[in-house]
């Protein structure tokens, strides 16, 4: 059984794999954004950005944003950027679907309320948007969706 797990050597018949990242500053714009329009709209938030592994990226928190925003914003960014969807959509599936509310506890970092995009470049997620701290999860969604339109993403 020995070497049954043992990888293959890079080179030219394994290549290494090539995968896109969010630039930093990418991410800066979409919170900014994000938060600009909620602000516009009378609310005060906070906005993260994380990369395809779920980590924060960027973080922003409004003047006046409560503190839990920045947990909400994050945990939002991480489950759309985790599971592929946005989270307003996974939330409304949970509900529908009984079999489905286990995502709700598959780790500490997921919250189905609605606020979160994927990011997408060419199709490839390679992080998520959320956000958090407006009075109502579609508030949260139109500015996300703020903050994907500034750096030329949608929420599809």
């Amino acid at each position: 059984m020995a070497g049954a797990l043992a990888a293959p050597a890079v080179g030219a018949d394994t290549p290494l794999m090539r995968t896109a990242e969010i630039p930093l500053a990418v991410a800066q714009q979409a919170v900014s954004a994000a938060v600009e329009r909620c602000r516009t709209d009378g609310y005060r938030v906070s906005a993260a950005v994380v990369d395809r592994a779920g980590l924060v990226k960027a973080l922003l928190r409004d003047d006046g944003a409560g503190p839990h925003t920045l947990d909400s914003s994050r945990r939002k960014a991480y489950t759309a950027a985790s599971l592929g969807e946005s989270t307003g959509k996974l939330a409304r599936l949970a509900g529908e679907h009984t079999h489905l509310q286990g995502l709700r506890d598959m780790n500490a970092s997921i919250l189905l309320l609605g606020g979160g995009f994927p990011i997408r470049i060419d199709a490839e997620v390679v992080g998520g948007i959320g956000v958090g701290g407006a009075p109502g999860d579609t508030l949260d969604e139109a500015c996300a969706r703020a903050g994907l339109a500034a750096i030329g993403a949608n929420s599809r």
